[in-house]
């Protein structure tokens, strides 16, 4: 094992100051850490890459500084590494909870709001969440094509972020 410490000491400059790292060691550095990232991405749920939910939104924004820090040296290369399996796992073994208990999934994703129902805007809903009758107006456009409400049976303010919506019949 000290071997092949020895022999990646120099190539990937651990144990150098940040400031000391060439463009050959941060280079390799990121390539190691680009081929470990794939593996782990690899190793965790599809859904993460999707960033269906904040909950998979900050496993890559935590993921992603944790990974930076080994590639510029400004935290222990291995150390990174590690650090960044177990947050994978936990984000798996988070999901998986998540997938066997409806209670568990609404803590750690959230829940959807219905912001309208029967053609009706559900104004505190709406408030609750921070939709303005304006951002809602665009999404009617945008994704329902429509601008009447009238023609909207329920829309829903999903875990995601995004809002769906179902026309009512004839709509």
């Amino acid at each position: 094992m000290n071997a092949i410490y020895d022999f990646l000491r120099p190539l990937l400059g651990l144990g150098m100051e940040p400031k000391d790292l060439g463009l050959l060691q941060v280079s390799l550095r990121g390539v190691v850490i680009f081929l470990f990232a794939l593996i782990m991405v690899r190793l965790s749920s599809k859904r993460s890459l999707a960033e269906k939910t904040a909950f998979d939104a900050i496993l890559l924004v935590i993921l992603a500084s944790v990974l930076s820090r080994a590639i510029n040296g400004s935290a222990g290369f291995f150390t990174s590494i590690g650090c960044s399996f177990v947050l994978v796992f936990l984000h798996r073994l988070f999901s998986w909870i998540a997938c066997r208990s409806h209670a568990f999934g609404k803590l750690i994703k959230g829940c959807p709001a219905i912001v309208i129902e029967n053609g009706r805007l559900q104004p505190d809903a709406m408030r609750r969440n921070l939709i303005s009758n304006h951002d809602l107006e665009e999404d009617l456009r945008l994704d329902a094509q429509t601008e009447d409400v009238a023609k909207i049976k329920i829309a829903r303010l999903e875990r995601s972020g995004d809002i769906s919506f179902i026309k009512a019949t004839g709509g």
